[in-house]
C-alpha cells in the first residue's frame, strides 16, 4: 500500500505516471514528492512505487 496525499491506496508496483493517469491528473500541472524528495518529471515513467511509500501530489494554482 502507498500513501498518496494522506490516503492509503493499493498502488505499489505502479509508476508515478500510471498513478497520475489513473487519478486523471495532468502531469504538467503538478509536482510529485516521493518520500520527501521531489521526483523530476522526466523520471515519472521509471519511478515505481513500493509498499510503504509516501507520495504528495501538489497542484499548481494560478492566482492574481
Amino acid at each position: 500500500m502507498v500513501k498518496i496525499n494522506g490516503e492509503i491506496l493499493d498502488k505499489d508496483g505502479k509508476s508515478v505516471s500510471e498513478v497520475l493517469s489513473e487519478m486523471n491528473i495532468n502531469v504538467k500541472q503538478v509536482a510529485v514528492e516521493l518520500n520527501e524528495e521531489i521526483v523530476p518529471k522526466v523520471k515519472y515513467d521509471e519511478t515505481i512505487l513500493k509498499d510503504g511509500d509516501v507520495v504528495e501530489v501538489v497542484r499548481f494554482v494560478g492566482g492574481g
